[in-house]
């Protein structure tokens, strides 16, 4: 595997990166963007939810990209209350298509990060979403959110102490295009002590559409 890590130039500064590439991979292969949970709440790319999201992608011989957003890490701004953020994912997006025009983009976010992929994936047309707790009980403005991508996983656990899975539950049942749905019946939001079943299950549910 090769891994580089970046300073791309965001909205609100240089946004620091880290973008890791199977040996196999070649620039028509898809490439999967992970974005973190709440920087106020010690969200950043290293977090161990992203990090297991990172290695299902490329082992599935997909490119990674995670990023800090604005003010975490050496990512330079400050924290802009989610629309900054959705800012920042777009200049990633850019730079990404700029970089490797043939690679399809696959889109994931965990809890915060979930929202912030969620609100402008329809702006990106990513060939494949994955939500990972998705804040829609912390966030009004996703309520109305219709996901538009057809290939789409949602993953929530049922134990869930932060995202409320009633209310994940809830906004499914709004959504014309269906996921895939994973749910973890007696995983908590950090999904301690089921990472690698998290892991395991994504590959099982990913592959089939490849």
């Amino acid at each position: 595997m090769h891994a580089q890590e970046l300073m791309i130039e965001g909205p609100a500064g240089k946004l620091e990166c880290l973008l890791e590439q199977p040996e196999t991979w070649h620039e028509r292969d898809p490439v999967a963007i992970c974005c973190h949970p709440h920087p106020l709440h010690g969200g950043t790319m290293h977090n161990k939810v992203v990090h297991t999201l990172a290695k299902t992608y490329l082992q599935l011989g997909s490119a990674v990209l995670r990023f800090n957003f604005r003010g975490v890490g050496e990512s330079q701004g400050e924290f802009a209350q989610g629309e900054g953020e959705q800012a920042d994912l777009l200049a990633i997006v850019a730079w990404l298509q700029q970089r490797y025009p043939a690679a399809g983009i696959w889109l994931s976010g965990f809890s915060f990060g979930a929202y912030v992929a969620v609100m402008v994936h329809a702006r990106i047309n990513p060939a494949r979403l994955l939500l990972v707790a998705p804040a829609v009980d912390m966030y009004p403005q996703m309520q109305d959110v219709k996901v538009q991508t057809r290939d789409w996983i949602l993953v929530q656990g049922g134990q869930d102490e932060i995202v409320s899975p009633t209310a994940v539950a809830d906004w499914l049942k709004q959504q014309h295009h269906k996921p895939r749905l994973i749910w973890l019946a007696d995983a908590g939001h950090f999904f301690h002590g089921q990472l690698s079943r998290l892991q395991q299950r994504i590959q099982a549910n990913w592959k089939p559409a490849a």
